[in-house]
C-alpha cells in the first residue's frame, strides 16, 4: 500500500502544488503507507528544459523534507507498460478534431473536460478508411455509457458516466488518463491525494483502473490554493515558486509553517517540521481551498 506525488516537470512547483504535495505525505504517512514520487514526464518531452525541471521539483520537495520511500518512475520510461495496456481494452479509432467535439459534445465539466459523444464508434469499415485518408485517428476506449462510483475521502460518493475517452492521441502518445492509471497500477498506490479541480475524472480512472483487471486508489482531493480573485494560483500571481521566495527571504522552514498554517495544523511562523505537523494531522479534516496571496505579500 502507498501513497503518491506526481508532478509534470511543465514548470516549477508553485506554492499551490507543494501544499497539495505536503497533504500526500501527511496522508500517506498517517495510514502507515509508503509515500512514493513519480514523475509524470510524457507531456514534459516536448519541453526541452524539462529534465531541469523535474530536477527542481524534486529539490523543492526534499527541501521541504518530501521524499519518495522508493526509486522514482519516469512515465517516459514506461512506454511498453501503457502499449500492452492499451491492447488489453476495448478501443475504437476516432478521427475527431477538437473543434467536432467541441461541437457536438455537451458543456465540459468543471475541469474543462468535454465528454465525448460517441461520433466515431459506430463507423462503418469504409467511413473510417475514408476518415484515416485525411488524418491519422486517436484511439477511444469503448466504456459503454457505464456509470462509476468513487468514494472520495472528503466529497464522498463521487458518480459519473465514463465516455469513451481518449487512451491513445493521433500523434501516438499515450494519454494522461491511460498512464496514471497504469502507474498507480503498477507501483501498488492505495491512495491518491491531487487538487479538487481532478475530481471528476475520478470516474473515469476508475472505470479504467477495473477493466484492466485492478481496483481504483482511494481518491482525497485538496481544495485549489487561489488567488485574491478566487482563480487557480498561478505564475502571474507573483513570488509563488520556492525559488521566488527564497529571493525574497524566504526559508523552506518559514514556506512550510505557512502551508501548515493554511491546513490549520500550525501558526504561519511557527517553526515546525513535517514531523511535527504530522502530530497534528486529522484526514478527517478537509483542506479546503486557500487564498494564498495575502501571505505571500506579506
Amino acid at each position: 500500500m502507498a501513497g503518491r506525488f506526481a508532478p509534470s516537470p511543465t514548470s516549477d512547483l508553485h506554492v499551490g502544488n507543494l501544499r497539495t504535495a505536503v497533504v500526500a505525505w501527511l496522508m500517506a504517512r498517517h495510514a502507515g503507507m509508503e509515500h512514493l514520487i513519480r514523475v509524470e514526464d510524457l507531456d514534459a518531452t516536448r519541453v526541452r528544459a524539462a529534465p531541469q525541471v523535474a530536477a527542481r521539483q524534486l529539490d523543492d520537495l526534499a527541501a521541504l523534507g518530501i521524499t519518495s520511500d522508493g526509486p522514482i518512475v519516469w512515465q517516459s520510461e514506461r512506454l511498453d507498460r501503457y502499449a500492452a495496456a492499451v491492447e488489453a481494452l476495448p478501443t475504437y479509432p476516432c478521427f475527431c478534431t477538437r473543434r467536432e467535439i467541441a461541437e457536438a459534445a455537451s458543456a465540459p465539466h468543471e475541469d474543462g473536460y468535454r465528454p465525448y459523444p460517441g461520433t466515431c464508434r459506430d463507423l462503418s469499415v469504409a467511413e473510417r478508411a475514408a476518415r484515416q485518408a485525411e488524418r491519422p485517428p486517436a484511439l477511444r476506449v469503448d466504456a459503454g455509457s457505464a456509470t462509476v462510483t468513487v468514494q472520495d475521502q472528503w466529497a464522498g460518493a463521487v458518480t459519473g458516466v465514463v465516455d469513451d475517452f481518449v487512451v491513445r492521441r493521433n500523434d501516438g502518445a499515450f494519454a494522461y488518463n491511460l498512464a496514471v492509471v497504469v502507474d498507480d497500477l503498477a507501483q501498488g498506490i492505495t491512495q491518491v491525494v491531487r487538487g479538487d479541480d481532478l475530481l471528476t475524472s475520478s470516474p473515469r480512472q476508475a472505470w479504467l483502473a477495473r477493466a484492466l483487471g485492478g481496483t481504483e486508489p482511494h481518491y482525497a482531493h485538496v481544495g485549489l490554493v487561489v488567488n485574491d480573485q478566487g482563480r487557480r494560483l498561478a505564475k502571474r500571481d507573483g513570488s509563488v515558486t520556492l525559488a521566488d521566495l527564497a529571493a525574497q527571504g524566504w526559508t523552506p522552514a518559514r514556506v512550510l509553517g505557512t502551508l501548515g498554517a493554511s491546513l490549520g495544523l500550525c501558526a504561519a511562523d511557527e517553526d515546525v517540521d513535517l514531523a511535527g505537523l504530522l502530530e497534528r494531522f486529522d484526514p478527517a479534516r478537509r483542506p479546503s481551498a486557500w487564498v494564498a496571496t495575502p501571505w505571500l505579500d506579506r
